[in-house]
């Protein structure tokens, strides 16, 4: 199962009731942090989520609404004592000016703090572990900006136990058996791996993108997700401000989710001009049917 923790979800400056952009994936035993805007690790608190279990946090850009909150969250990790290695990949300069304020405010980190500085203009991948893979998603922003797209990779195959029952096959085996292996028996006869296991779960995908431009071209990347989160900052008829500011309206985000056939659309990034947020749902659907609201605090899951 993957699950997605809307931690904000709001653009520009932070009110009692719209935090900035922060969310946590949890997909495969990984919690990844994915922008830390203004107030996260409180948001975190508010939705007893464990700073600890945070190892890997991806900025998309260096604009305050997606990363004021990182000097904070570092130094918090001090105070909690922290010893477990935390990894930020952000934009080139994310280091200069986190190590600046930790200089200047005479702070040192009591754990392995490491930087992934990212400045190309093509996807590339940026994690990989034996179950999890993350690759840059380029967007047309003011400043140098990724999206993010996470994929689980092909998981095992699942023991029929039944099956494997009924033939003479030590225990000892079932894992290489869940590997995709035949067996063979003690008296000669070969085991086909397939009549002993399931096939594996689909692996699931999830892509993060904000803040952009309208960019048709990113749906071959993304194409097929399970889930997309993509900027909706503006509706149809403020578009005009999208080529000013280099974001999207939610139409455009439909049209995107559209071309990639993603399995659901999460709509975020408001512009606070705006108090009917039904009016972003309403105008995605008219090109893409599964369309749902982030809200600081809600929690979607897949699988």
């Amino acid at each position: 199962m993957m699950q997605l923790h809307i931690l904000g979800c709001h653009s520009a400056s932070p009110s009692p009731t719209a935090h900035p952009t922060a969310q946590v994936l949890t997909i495969r035993n990984h919690q990844f942090l994915i922008d830390c805007g203004e107030g996260t690790q409180v948001r975190l608190r508010l939705n007893k989520i464990k700073f600890t279990r945070i190892k890997h946090i991806f900025i998309s850009h260096l604009h305050g609404d997606h990363f004021y909150g990182l000097i904070g969250f570092i130094s918090t990790q001090c105070l909690l004592q922290r010893e477990t290695e935390l990894h930020i990949y952000g934009p080139k300069a994310i280091k200069e000016i986190i190590l600046l304020q930790l200089k200047l405010a005479n702070t040192y980190t009591s754990y392995p703090l490491y930087f992934h500085e990212l400045s190309s203009d093509e996807p590339e991948v940026i994690f990989e572990d034996e179950q999890v893979i993350v690759s840059t998603i380029p967007l047309v922003h003011r400043v140098y900006t990724n999206g993010f797209l996470f994929q689980e990779k092909l998981g095992e195959r699942k023991l029929n136990i039944e099956v494997a029952q009924q033939y003479p096959i030590d225990p000892v085996y079932y894992n290489s058996i869940k590997q995709g292996k035949d067996i063979k028996l003690d008296d000669g006869r070969v085991i086909d791996n397939k009549k002993l296991t399931f096939p594996p779960d689909k692996p699931l995908a999830y892509a993060f993108c904000s803040d952009t431009a309208f960019q048709p071209e990113m749906a071959t990347q993304i194409a097929k997700v399970d889930l997309l989160y993509h900027e909706s900052t503006f509706l149809e008829e403020h578009e005009d401000l999208c080529e000013v500011t280099k974001h999207s309206t939610a139409k455009q985000a439909g049209i995107i989710a559209q071309k990639a056939n993603a399995g659901r659309l999460i709509l975020g990034h408001y512009s606070s001009r705006y108090k009917k947020l039904e009016r972003f749902q309403q105008e995605a659907r008219e090109v893409f049917e599964n369309v749902e609201l982030a809200i600081s605090g809600k929690v979607f899951e897949v699988g």
